[in-house]
């Protein structure tokens, strides 16, 4: 039986569905048939592809579909396993890939997964994801001699020792210690940041830092009010100097003062932008 698949997932910016309904293992088999076929088109050098995914209970057999059909391409496979989607962007840095994608559903409802998808070092996103549609509706998937590999890829090791590395000076003791309330919502962020901020000599206060895909304390994503409750109730119980917050892939944040109040994203630009500019006077900051 054909797989049939709803042409509505193929988005602006990524491929986005909610699972058994729009995704499943079988459309991500053929989702990776075509990416595969993709990049060789693109690339016809291309060797192999580093895929990510977050927590969610439908991110593994996902992730097992897509990689099934992208090897089936002749591709081969780094499986960098659960980490957050600026990790598996990172990997495109690390290895010698022609590009990636992360299994994730971001900062969405739970029974929501997708892919974001990378040729090169930068995403795709337009015709160009129109385009992987085209290649399925077609059928034109690359038919090697042999299929690609599956390589393990340790992706948090090398990125706490990237990040200890770049602000281990923080632990200089001229430097007041920080200390910082962090709430991953259950998401990818316990994975790592904690050790992270720990290493580089702050004082870290866990809040739902135990992955789990089922978002028992609150949904991940922390620019909505609600969902950062026990953030400044925490940070503020706490004398910590902030708190912050992740959504479920750990690629936007929430920040709260010590008094418990949320500082937005224009003003976080404009906190960001004060310091660049004593390095870079007259630079231009985009937000």
């Amino acid at each position: 039986m054909e797989t049939v698949i709803n042409e509505k997932i193929f988005r602006e910016y990524d491929i986005r569905g909610i699972v058994g309904k729009d995704l499943d293992a079988e459309i991500a088999i053929s989702i990776g048939k075509s990416f595969g076929s993709y990049i060789q088109i693109n690339d016809p050098l291309a060797r192999s592809v580093s895929i990510g995914r977050d927590v969610r209970l439908s991110s593994k057999a996902l992730s097992d579909g897509l990689i099934e059909g992208i090897t089936s391409t002749g591709i081969d496979v780094y499986d960098i396993g659960e980490c957050p989607t600026p990790l598996q962007y990172f990997s495109l840095y690390q290895l010698d890939v022609s590009g990636g994608i992360m299994v994730t559903g971001s900062h969405n409802p739970p029974e929501y997964n997708g892919f974001k998808i990378s040729n090169g070092k930068g995403t795709i996103f337009g015709e160009d994801i129109q385009k992987l549609r085209t290649i399925i509706n077609d059928k034109k998937f690359k038919v090697p001699k042999k299929k690609g590999e599956i390589f393990n890829f340790d992706i948090l090791k090398k990125y706490k020792e990237y990040m200890v590395g770049e602000f281990s000076y923080l632990e200089n003791k001229k430097y007041k210690q920080i200390k910082i309330v962090v709430d991953a919502g259950n998401g990818t962020a316990g994975l790592i940041v904690p050790e992270i901020l720990e290493q580089i000599g702050c004082e870290v206060i866990p809040l739902y830092c135990e992955p789990d895909g089922t978002f028992p304390h609150h949904h991940p994503d922390p620019t909505v009010v609600e969902n950062i409750q026990d953030l400044i109730r925490l940070t503020k119980e706490s004398d910590a100097d902030f708190g912050v917050g992740y959504d479920g892939d750990s690629d936007r944040i929430g920040i709260v003062n010590k008094n418990g109040d949320i500082i937005w994203g224009d003003q976080l630009m404009i906190i960001l932008s004060r310091a660049v500019l004593k390095n870079n006077p007259g630079a231009k900051i985009i937000g």
